[in-house]
């Protein structure tokens, strides 16, 4: 018998697959990649074909001394890293340093880490799959075009430290545009009418007012729900119409890797990252008794719901032996994968039915069991019967009003007696039979508002990246971490909040880089790595394709993007004594330092204590009195952009922001019919311009574009600036023309 070498990535996964091969194999972990792009410079020649600088990873030097000491005594080695583009990379990159000491290499991959499995796929060895191998290092190329070329410029204008991504940029805008239409979002008040009432039975349920003379009932405010109430005095309430009808609820497929986040995000309260941490360890192996150790699901990281034909043969097994043969379906259930499902692994499973929660109790951490069991839950209940539940609708008649109840009853648990995606409460109604006579215990005035969008949550956010097809299952997790590191957003109460770093960064490279920031284009680039993959397309000629007009913009923007640092200068009396020019106060990550404004010719700086008393210069009139004092007012540059200041500073102390300055007109009639108001520059919350007519809350046209005095030529309306162009405020009208025009 000869002397074999296994590679694969973890500590974790090489301790469980060593139990399933003999004494002849050796099991060593890589520890990831070993070979990378160098992190001090681009490392891509992009007028050499894009040919990439690999370079040993810092640290790893031992680890691949060690790989080839192995190999060169083995007599073959087997590369098995995780089955995805990343894992293939690692083994191309292997192969390649290996092959010096020994050529007999090849690639070995299981979907779930099995005695059975691993060891037919040792059995029956394949090669490295190089489209795969093109596409992980399309990807990374350009990221790295993206990230090291964007981000200096981010340091350089805005603050150091900033970075740009390909895709963490794109997922940001999605949090900043939601935010936008937060902020644009008017609310209105709007009321309701709910009766409460009991029939023959003396059940009590409740009723709502849904009609009034057969049209839809829109109550806008309290003396509208008075007038209703006032008309319903001695009115008979009468049962109408009844509607039973059953209605099959079918179960959700197995989990793929957007849908484990979002559901261990909603039911467990785990990060992304936290929930591929722990479904890793599952699957790379825990000790579970005399089976130990032993990998427990399936590969995490995937888009396909496909199940293999013998895991569902298993759980039918278990399912017949567990429960009612009623819960079995006539033939195991097949579900259809998303369009753009590479569908290279199965869906997330156990390895086992058989190993339940409740046998794992005393080996799993609670977060481990936790995961598993939401897991092991959702894949039983996708090959298990369909729910019956029974729906009665009951239309109640009180004059010209018509109020409707709904009831829902679970006839048949079917799936739902192991997994329910939200929790299902059954509303039962009473025995209720048509014509009759209700007793009306009390009717109910309810105001409410109208809700703006809800802010992104991580579960909404995985779901909106994967359904705009923005990343892939492996890149939610680090991109939702990467922008909360780089505080771009703020996380309360489990929701995102762009911070205004996150707003300021997200404008400027929605304005350089338009193309960048388009979520289609970034959703288009995903479909293109996937034809690399499959050996569709050429990854030099994509690369390519994609890196013209990105020059072409960088360009632009290294002349063109505002420098928010220059803007927030604050310059002082301080004058330096390398070459006499006036120093300002800069901000860094660490606090703020006086530097010299002759940067980047001279680089003096100086520590900045606070209350050293720099004295600040004042560059703006405004031709307004200070409310105080009546001395001149001024506009001031501070650390958060420029306010408005008193000139007898430090004796005056008065100063108020120019975000909560309202009166700035634009000499724009409102464009509301009847309306004799004029629209006036505002800020939001979040200090984001916008203007809205003066007469507020009378009249509440607003738009967040600069309005002008001319009329759309079409509707009417006023029409606004946008970039290069004018466009038409209205809703829908669509006109749109070159400001030169």
């Amino acid at each position: 018998m000869g002397k074999f070498l296994v590679v694969v990535e973890s500590p974790a996964k090489s301790k469980t697959i060593a139990k399933y091969l003999g004494s002849n194999f050796t099991i060593k972990a890589s520890m990831g990649h070993i070979i990378d792009l160098p992190k001090n410079k681009v490392g891509v020649d992009t007028e050499d074909n894009f040919k990439p600088e690999y370079v040993v990873i810092s640290g790893k030097q031992k680890i691949l001394k060690e790989l080839k000491a192995l190999a060169k005594q083995s007599d073959k080695i087997y590369l098995a890293p995780d089955p995805d583009r990343e894992g293939e990379a690692i083994c191309w990159h292997l192969s390649n340093e290996l092959s010096r000491e020994n050529n007999n290499i090849y690639r070995v991959s299981f979907n779930e880490i099995t005695k059975d499995v691993v060891r037919e796929a040792i059995a029956h060895p394949s090669s490295i799959d190089l489209n795969k191998v093109n596409a992980q290092q399309t990807r990374r190329i350009l990221d790295r075009i993206v990230g090291y070329k964007i981000s200096p410029l981010l340091s350089k204008k805005v603050r150091s430290g900033l970075s740009a991504g390909r895709v963490q940029s794109v997922a940001l805008r999605l949090i900043c545009d939601r935010e936008k239409e937060i902020q644009a979002f008017v609310v209105e008040e709007y009321w309701s009418v709910t009766a409460k009432l009991a029939g023959s039975t003396n059940e009590e349920f409740e009723a709502k007012l849904e009609k009034r003379d057969s049209k839809k009932v829109k109550i806008e405010n309290e003396a509208g729900a008075k007038e209703i109430l006032s008309y319903l005095d001695g009115k008979k309430f009468i049962v109408g119409k009844i509607t039973r009808r059953e209605r099959k609820k079918s179960p959700a497929p197995p989990f793929i890797t957007s849908t484990l986040q979002q559901e261990a995000s909603s039911k467990l309260r785990f990060s992304a990252k936290q929930t591929m941490q722990i479904a890793q360890q599952l699957y790379e192996g825990q000790e579970v008794g005399e089976d130990s150790p032993e990998g427990l699901i399936t590969y995490m990281r995937t888009d396909s719901v496909k199940v293999s034909a013998q895991a569902q043969a298993e759980a039918r097994d278990w399912l017949a032996k567990n429960l009612s043969k009623e819960f079995l379906p006539s033939q195991s259930p097949h579900y259809k994968s998303k369009k753009s499902a590479q569908e290279a692994h199965e869906a997330i499973r156990p390895t086992s039915c058989y190993r339940t929660p409740e046998s794992l109790k005393a080996y799993l951490t609670s977060s481990q069991l936790k995961l598993y069991k939401i897991i092991w839950e959702r894949f039983l209940a996708s090959q298990m019967e369909k729910a019956l539940i029974d729906v009665t609708e009951v239309e109640i008649q009180a004059g010209d009003c018509l109020f409707k109840v709904k009831g829902e009853v679970i006839k048949f648990a079917g799936f739902m007696k192991i997994y329910q995606e939200e929790s299902q409460k059954e509303n039962l109604l009473p025995l209720l039979k048509e014509a009759e006579e209700l007793r009306l215990i009390k009717l109910e005035p309810g105001q409410h508002f109208t809700q703006g969008p809800p802010r992104y949550t991580e579960a909404t956010l995985v779901k909106a990246l994967e359904e705009k097809g923005i990343g892939r299952p492996s890149t939610y997790a680090p991109t939702i971490s990467v922008i909360e590191t780089r505080k771009y957003v703020d996380k309360k109460e489990r929701k995102f909040y762009p911070t205004e770093l996150g707003m300021m960064v997200t404008e400027l490279l929605v304005e350089n880089f338009p193309k960048v920031l388009d979520v289609s284009f970034t959703a288009s680039m995903e479909e293109e790595l996937d034809r690399i993959e499959n050996g569709k397309s050429d990854w030099i000629k994509v690369l390519g394709d994609f890196y013209g007009p990105f020059e072409q913009a960088l360009e632009a923007a290294s002349k063109n993007m505002r420098d928010i640092k220059k803007e927030q200068q604050i310059i002082t009396d301080e004058v330096c004594e390398l070459c006499g020019e006036k120093m300002v106060v800069r901000l860094s990550r660490t606090g703020k330092f006086l530097g010299c404004s002759g940067f980047p010719k001279c680089k003096n700086t100086k520590p900045l204590e606070e209350g050293e008393g720099i004295k600040i210069k004042e560059e703006k009139p405004t031709g307004e009195a200070c409310p105080e004092c009546k001395k001149p007012l001024i506009i001031r540059q501070g650390r958060f952009g420029e306010f408005f200041s008193c000139s007898g500073y430090p004796e005056c102390k008065y100063s108020r922001s120019i975000k909560d300055d309202i009166s700035c007109a634009t000499g724009v009639s409102c464009p509301v019919e009847g309306c004799q108001g004029e629209l006036v520059k505002k800020r939001s919350r979040k200090g984001k311009v916008f203007y809205s007519c003066n007469k507020y809350p009378n009249c509440k046209f607003a738009v967040w574009d600069e309005p002008t005095k001319e009329k759309c030529p079409d509707c009417g309306s006023i029409l606004v600036k946008k970039r290069n162009s004018l466009a038409c405020s209205a809703k829908g009208c669509g006109f749109k023309q070159d400001e030169a025009a």
